[in-house]
């Protein structure tokens, strides 16, 4: 016997949540936590590693990081298409960037990128992606630690490309985002799954706004 999907109320009509939808919260949630670990295991090396030989252990993590970011904002449900887009568009900057930054310097990729702060104009894209997401989830769901998330990475990256935050500033602020990105990334695992989704009236209102206006 099939069980007959819930009927939610949207603000432009019901609509039903398909088994397509799920997965793709569950792409996204994963995605969120391939990253989140990349970036914590790989700022645990930065902060507390003592042979500068790991730091080249840091790229493939920057690697899995990113690839898992780039996952998560294909599958994230916003409902404003052009903001959606920007974001994928930041984090494909932010790649291109990285990609050239490792290919032109011998160094490993994190000594090249704090030793030259200027290149954060390139892969901070990235992170102005990531930052977008942390500004979604602290704007529908209310999430604390995303709003500490929003204020901690531009404040950190503008400061070290400014010269303005002094060492141990940067290694706090560094270590308070790898534990809230790990603690924002457990509670989506365990979030229910229809908030990830939306009202999908709203979706196929603005849809069908696109379509009537092209």
């Amino acid at each position: 016997m099939v069980a007959t999907p819930e009927v939610y109320q949207g603000q432009f009509g019901e609509f039903t949540i398909d088994e397509s939808d799920r997965q793709g919260v569950i792409i996204y949630r994963a995605g969120l936590m391939i990253a989140a670990i990349c970036f914590a295991v790989a700022s645990g090396l930065v902060l507390f590693g003592k042979n500068p030989d790991i730091y080249r252990f840091v790229t493939p993590l920057y690697t899995g990081f990113s690839l898992a970011l780039g996952v998560s904002l294909l599958t994230i449900h916003i409902y404003m298409a052009a903001l959606h887009r920007t974001l994928q568009a930041f984090w494909l900057i932010g790649v291109i960037a990285a990609l050239a930054i490792a290919h032109a310097d011998p160094q490993p990729f994190i000594v090249t990128v704090y030793t030259n702060p200027l290149t954060i104009l390139g892969v901070g894209f990235t992170f102005a992606a990531l930052t977008g997401i942390y500004f979604k989830e602290a704007f529908c769901f209310n999430r604390l630690e995303t709003k500490f998330l929003t204020l901690i990475v531009p404040v950190l990256l503008l400061g070290h490309m400014l010269s303005i935050l002094p060492l141990q500033w940067e290694r706090v602020l560094l270590g308070f985002w790898a534990v809230l990105f790990l603690v924002f990334a457990v509670r989506k695992v365990v979030q229910a799954i229809p908030p990830d989704i939306g009202d999908k009236s709203v979706f196929a209102y603005l849809k069908a706004q696109r379509t009537i206006r092209a």
